[in-house]
Parts: C-alpha cells; structure tokens; sequence
C-alpha cells in the first residue's frame, strides 16, 4: 500500500497492527443462536396471522344476531301460543276468563317439544300455569350406550383447555342485569309482563351467575282484542353458547394449523435467504482479514434471484479488489525499479567525481547528475499524476463535452506553443453536428494532448499528424495518426505497460517516464471506452491510435 507524503507512519520500534473497530475478528451474527433475519421473517407472519385470528375470534356480532334470531323465534312461539290460549282456554261464562286446566293442557302440549318455558299470567298478577310444574308426567328413562373413546377426543380436549384459558382475555358484552328465580315473582318482578298486559309485546335478556343468559318475551292473550292474561316465555343461551364455543373452537383448529405452516415457510424462506447471506457475510470477512492468500467467494448465481446477483457482485468486487493488490503490487515494484536507475546512475556520478580532477571529466558527471535528477523530477511527477487519476475519476463529476471544440483547442495550444518548424496539423470532422460525450474534460484533454505529443516526438519535422472524428452507432472514434516509423510487430500492446519506453533515434535519454500511454488508457477505460493501437494501412507506415468512447 502507498503511503501518501505528509502522512506519519508506524514506528520502528512498534509492530504494524491492524486496527478494527470494536469488533474485531467477528462477523455480525455469527454466534447468534437464533439469526435474526428468521425472527424479522417469522415476527410479522405470526403477529399478521394473530391480529386476523383475533378479529375472527371475536364473534359479538355473530353472538348478537344469534340473540336476535332467538327472540324473534320465541316471539313467534309465544303469539302462536297466545293465539291458541285466546281462542281454546276461555271459560264459557260471562266474564270469559281463562280456565286454568285447558290452558295447562294447551301449554303442555305447545311447549313440551322446545326447550322453552312457559308461564301464564291473570290480569291481577297472579300466575295460572308454568310449564316446568306441568312437563314431565308420563316420562320413562331410557338406556343408551356410549360409543367407545375416540382417540381425537384428546385433540378436541386440548383445544378446550386453550379455549378456556383464552376466553376470560376476549372482550366482554354490554352488561345484562341478574337474574333471579324465586317463587311468587309477579308482574313487577317482570316488567316485560306490564308491557303484555297493556296489549304491547314485551322482552328482557337478563344473565345469571354462570354468565348464561335468560331471554323472556311476553305477549299479551286477547280474545275480541280484550287482555285477559300474558304469557311469558323465557329460554336460556346455552345452545347460542355452545354453537358459538364451537365456532370458535373450529377457527381455533383452523389458525393453529395455519400457524405452524406459517412458522414452517417462515423458517423455510429464512433459511433460503439467511444461510447464504451468512456464508456471504463469512467470505467477506475472510477477505477483509486477507493473509496472503485470496479468498473465494461462494457461486450463487444458480439462484437467478437478488442473492444470486448479490453474490456476483460480491464476487466480481473481490476480484477488482485483488486485481487491484495485484496493481499496486506491480506499480509499486516498478516504481521502486525505475527510481533506482537515476539513483544508480547519481551515485556512480558521485563517487566518480570524487577520484578524478580533470575539469572537463567532471563538468561531464555534473551534467549527467543534472539529468538524473531531472530524470527522477519527471518520474516522481508522472507517478503522482498516474496515482490521482483513480481518485479525481471516482470524486469529480462528469459533464457533457465536446469532442471537436476540445481537438481544435489543443490543436491551436499545440501550434502556437510550437516555435520551430514541424509536422503540420490535420483535423477531419466527419460529421455536421457537436460529438458530445460524457466525462472529464481535463483528463480527454490529457489523452489527446499524450497521443499528440507522442506523434510529435516520432514525426519528422515535414510529416503531417492527421486527427479524424467520426461516429460510429453509439460511439464516437478519434484516430491519431503520424509519419514516423511506426510501432513494430508484436508491440501493441506492449507500449501501454507502465514504463515501457522506446524513443526513436537520437533523442536524449530520461525526457520521458514511459507513463504516458498508460496513463491514456487508464483514462479511456475509466471513462467507459477503449484505445488500440496499430499501423498504418498506407505502404509509408507510421502509428494510429484509436480511441472509442460511448456517446450518450
């Protein structure tokens, strides 16, 4: 790794360490028992599933129309009942008041195949008949055998046991006053009896200790629209209770299977998302960690999901991270390789100067330690320019330039910085309209101004450099063409190493670096493009460089 100048190293005497953050050599989640992406998974499809369940689980409404319909049904039995009462158990003297043994024998008959009990009320208060007294003469006990234990009962057993432990948690209904059963409750124990006697249908739902409720509706029994009594019947909820234990039981069964499939898929899609994000997790800590060695990272992209893609990503990031170890490690080498020349050469000059006296000899070894640090300058520069290309690339922000105002503008600098005869410009635009790309106009700028003093440095002084733009589909190409000698066989790619340095004849060594089309290309690939280079197809020879960039 390159240090920047200006930044204090380790200390001698101190052993390189390095240094993480709070938790050091752990990936997150490892040593957890439980992954948290299985609870972030398994919480809002249990708590989705409960809330619903809740919601059915609490059946009011259902429980309330259940009410309702029972009213309603006892409405009905009781004015059939009344109607019979009206028209059948009046006595046949004046007063036609309601004879107590027809009208018990009437009850006894209407009531005794419902569940319902019936009592008969006098205008006074006094109560005539009551179904419980009169139901139940004649009855015979009967024996029947149960049917042997079904092993599901347990089942059935065990959801009650849950249900009875939920079912003080439910919401509560409207309060309902008590009931109380004593003899000689009359017309003002039973206001619903007053509401009858007044020729009106009457109705109470009262509760009794058990939390079972008492439904009473009373009708008034008429003959020729005169009251002569009300009967009042009342049932209780027990049915309405048990249909609804049972459909809560049933939605209880239904919830407990669909929670267990929830908890099976939740797990199911945890371990297909959580297992191979943990083992990507582990792979990047052994890359962060790196002994020498490079560390591969698992091949999802069978998956054809985000993971998969993930895993390339990862994979191709780790690739580019070692290949760019891998540059580092090569730059620095060379780096270090080339400095050691001039620094070579300094030295030999030094202790050359020292052992001779001749004045010629040594104004000779001061001119060539002149170069050597000349040399060395030029070198120290182009490696600081080439180490913050990456960095301006990844931190400036690109803008729309254009191609043929920025050759004509480097074109003129180049010709008016030149005060000695030389090869001649030529620019061919094959195009009307602006050829705009996207990118850094100060780095193209340093690419075209490269390969044109690379073409200066070969032409002869009456060649001609020949510039030509065109578009290509979606690309725009530049060709950069000279008279010189040419790039020799097998040299083409060659010539873009760092370093690499094959100046024609007669020109003093050390003015160049061997940066400088390696630099171009790092420019045109980080802008998305590429640069070739090759012969020219006329029988004179000379170089072309390609350049093609994407347009927009």
């Amino acid at each position: 790794m390159v240090r920047q100048i200006g930044q204090p190293g380790p200390r001698p005497t101190e052993p390189v360490q390095m240094r993480l953050s709070g938790n050091e050599g752990r990936v997150p989640g490892r040593h957890r028992r439980f992954s948290m992406l299985t609870l972030r998974i398994l919480a809002p499809n249990v708590l989705a599933l409960g809330v619903l369940v809740g919601g059915i689980f609490y059946l009011d409404q259902y429980r309330d129309l259940l009410l309702d319909d029972k009213v309603a049904a006892l409405q009905s039995q009781a004015e059939v009942i009344a109607g019979a009462l009206g028209e059948s158990a009046l006595t046949s003297s004046e007063d036609r008041r309601l004879d107590g043994e027809i009208s018990a024998r009437i009850i006894r008959r209407l009531v005794a195949p419902t569940l319902t009990r019936a009592r008969l009320y006098m205008p006074s208060g006094d109560m005539l008949a009551d179904s419980r007294q009169l139901i139940g003469a004649g009855r015979q006990v009967q024996l029947r055998y149960l049917a042997p234990a079904d092993p599901s009962d347990h089942v059935v057993h065990f959801f009650n046991r849950i249900y009875d432990w939920l079912l003080p948690s439910l919401p509560r209904g409207p309060a309902f006053p008590r009931y109380q059963e004593r003899l000689g409750r009359g017309l003002l124990d039973y206001p619903e009896l007053t509401v009858a006697m007044g020729g009106e249908v009457g109705g109470a739902i009262r509760m009794l200790k058990n939390e079972t409720l008492i439904l009473t509706v009373a009708v008034p029994v008429q003959q020729l629209r005169r009251v002569v009594g009300a009967l009042l019947l009342s049932a209780d909820s027990v049915d309405i209770e048990e249909g609804l234990r049972n459909a809560r039981l049933a939605i209880l069964q239904a919830s407990a299977l669909a929670l267990t499939v929830t908890v099976l898929m939740s797990f199911f899609l945890a371990g297909t998302i959580a297992r191979p994000v943990r083992h990507l997790a582990t792979a990047a800590d052994r890359v962060r960690r790196w002994r020498g060695r490079r560390a591969q990272i698992p091949d999802l992209s069978r998956r054809h999901d985000e993971i998969g893609d993930l895993s390339v990503a990862l994979h191709e990031m780790t690739e580019a991270l070692y290949g760019r170890l891998d540059a580092i490690e090569v730059f620095a080498a060379d780096v270090a390789h080339e400095i050691k020349n001039p620094l070579t050469s300094l030295r030999s000059a030094l202790e050359s100067i020292e052992r001779t006296e001749d004045p010629n000899q040594k104004h000779h070894l001061m001119e060539v330690m002149a170069q050597d640090v000349r040399r060395m300058d030029r070198l120290i520069s182009d490696i600081s320019n080439a180490s913050r290309i990456d960095t301006e690339l990844a931190r400036e922000e690109s803008e729309t330039v254009d191609l043929t105002a920025l050759l004509q503008t480097l074109i003129s600098m180049r010709q008016s910085a030149t005060g000695t005869p030389g090869p001649r410009f030529e620019l061919h635009v094959d195009t009307g309209d602006p050829v705009l790309i996207e990118g850094l106009p100060s780095r193209l700028g340093q690419v075209v101004d490269n390969l044109v003093g690379n073409a200066l440095s070969f032409s002869p002084a009456c060649g001609v450099i020949r510039l030509s733009l065109e578009r290509q589909g979606e690309m725009a190409q530049l060709d950069v063409e000279d008279d010189g000698p040419g790039i020799a066989s097998g040299q083409e790619e060659a010539i873009f190493q760092r370093f690499y340095s094959q100046r024609p004849p007669g020109e003093t060594f050390g003015q160049h670096s061997g940066l400088g089309l390696s630099i171009c290309r790092q420019i045109v690939e980080a802008h998305g493009g590429t640069i070739t280079a090759g012969r020219r197809a006329e029988l004179d020879g000379g170089a072309r460089f390609t350049v093609r960039l994407p347009m927009p």
